[in-house]
């Protein structure tokens, strides 16, 4: 797509309203338009509000749409401009397409956090009515946010900058899924790496904790996650979390969550481990309850092995269950998704999770299938709305959600619990409420502190691979206690 944009205007912000109507278009660096796409965007600023005209050609069609926004108190100039623009270039979109994802213009990855802000100056139907009036979201997303926003500031005043989390990364699969790009490796040659990866994970943890500790904070949620944790074998399993155990009070946090992801991975033995040192939340993640589309995505287990790693955990004693759907798979339907939502409700977990189908670059269904983004779009929003209506009725509770570019539909991922059970770890690691360390392969250190107002943000990344992971030797101590020291002037 051609660009042309004439005054104070964000390009990236442009581009990522095109995107919503637009599943993976180009913006060529040198201007020119290989797919017969342009749109020109002019705005100017009055005395009381923002005025931006919107014209969009496809092909021999084109449409004009204008939007004047007012200035107003307790929004910045900054985010008036954007309104007016988004306005306009949403409204080009829609009519060119017929799109319309019920997000109107409110895009990037926390719309909750947009959201948050809003609610903090008005009161609820004020809220409401911004969103659907100056930010064009629908009745149903509008108060599918509000819910989250809410649920995520209550979450977020339980914690400050004494308080930290821990990400622990085992990176490896029994399979990989068609649609995955998480850095996951499954193999034998990949999973001989894995008697050596335990070994040098252990060390950093023990490090990282008693770094943990000489800077004074205090830990409130490890998270196991990868990959697939437990796909390490039982002595694997009872290694690592005999060292976590060792090196932190586990019977002090808030959350302990390990991801089990794979039922097939998922044994009696290894539960009554994760339960042994204090695991206090599991994932078992079906995806779907349609054994044909899960062999076609690649997942390697069955409707039946799921159902018999879900009794077994729900009779382990770990408190907190959490389940994982995806709406819009491929080969998957509306009526095979709405099966699987009454069924995974019907099994009564503390927590529900539904994504939307996220083609990524990495992941083989993008290449396997050109036409992904298009004829799932229907069937993924009426699958997501179906979840939202019946999850809400059997009482539970939107407490995140983000979303990504990409998405089939334009949907969102929302996290979804019963209300004395909302998750804690996924609120904090998205909302950049505290400092998270990351341990192991592709794990990522996000140090964070407060100063007069201010985030203060600086990211630490682990190695990519498990085989450069293991050839490294760190110790950010200094670099985390620089990082703090300094935020401190």
């Amino acid at each position: 797509m051609k660009l042309n944009l004439n005054g104070n205007i964000n390009k990236i912000y442009v581009q990522s309203l095109c995107m919503m109507f637009y599943h993976g278009v180009k913006f060529p660096e040198n201007g020119e338009s290989c797919d017969n796409l342009e749109l020109t965007v002019t705005v100017n600023e009055s005395k009381s509000a923002v005025h931006c005209t919107a014209l969009l050609r496809q092909d021999e069609r084109f449409v004009e749409k204008s939007a004047s926004c007012n200035f107003m108190e307790n929004e910045s100039v900054d985010r008036t401009y954007k309104i007016a623009i988004g306005q306009a270039i949403y409204s080009a979109g829609a009519e060119m397409t017929g799109r319309d994802s019920g997000y109107g213009i409110l895009t990037g990855i926390r719309p909750s956090k947009v959201v948050a802000e809003i609610l903090s100056h008005n009161d609820v139907t004020d809220t409401m009515n911004i969103l659907t009036k100056r930010y064009l979201m629908s009745i149903e997303k509008a108060r599918l946010c509000i819910e989250v926003a809410k649920n995520e500031t209550e979450i977020l005043r339980s914690t400050d900058d004494s308080k930290c989390s821990v990400y622990i990364s085992i990176p490896f699969c029994p399979s990989r899924c068609n649609y995955c790009s998480f850095i996951s490796y499954a193999g034998k040659k990949l999973f001989s790496l894995i008697p050596d990866y335990l070994e040098k994970l252990c060390v950093d943890i023990k490090n990282t904790f008693d770094n943990i500790k000489k800077l004074g904070l205090t830990v409130s949620c490890i998270y196991i996650g990868g990959g697939t944790p437990t796909i390490l074998s039982e002595e694997q399993l009872d290694r690592l979390l005999s060292t976590i155990y060792s090196s932190t009070d586990v019977n002090a946090l808030d959350e302990y969550t390990l991801e089990g992801g794979r039922p097939d991975t998922i044994t009696e033995k290894k539960l009554e481990t994760a339960k042994k040192y204090g695991i206090t939340r599991i994932s078992v993640n079906p995806q779907t309850l349609n054994d044909d589309v899960l062999e076609r995505i690649g997942r390697r287990h069955t409707v039946a092995e799921f159902l018999d790693a879900y009794k077994k955990v729900s009779e382990s004693g770990i408190p907190i269950v959490n389940t994982d759907l995806i709406a819009g798979l491929d080969y998957d339907n509306y009526d095979s998704f709405k099966a699987t939502v009454d069924k995974i409700i019907e099994l009564s977990p503390a927590n529900i999770t539904v994504h939307s189908f996220c083609v990524k670059n990495a992941a083989q269904i993008r290449s396997d299938d050109k036409d992904i983004y298009g004829k799932n779009t229907d069937f993924a929003r009426k699958s997501i709305d179906y979840s939202i209506c019946a999850l809400l009725y059997n009482g539970y509770t939107p407490y995140y959600m983000y979303r990504q570019k990409n998405t089939v539909g334009n949907s969102e991922n929302v996290g979804y619990a019963k209300k004395a059970f909302l998750g804690l770890y996924n609120v904090y690691m998205m909302s950049d409420a505290h400092t998270v360390f990351g341990i192991g392969a592709g794990a990522t250190t996000k140090l964070v502190k407060h100063v007069n107002g201010n985030s203060c943000i600086e990211r630490i990344f682990s190695p990519k691979y498990p085989y450069e992971y293991l050839k490294e030797n760190r110790d950010f101590y200094d670099k985390a206690k620089n990082f703090f020291d300094r935020s401190l002037l």
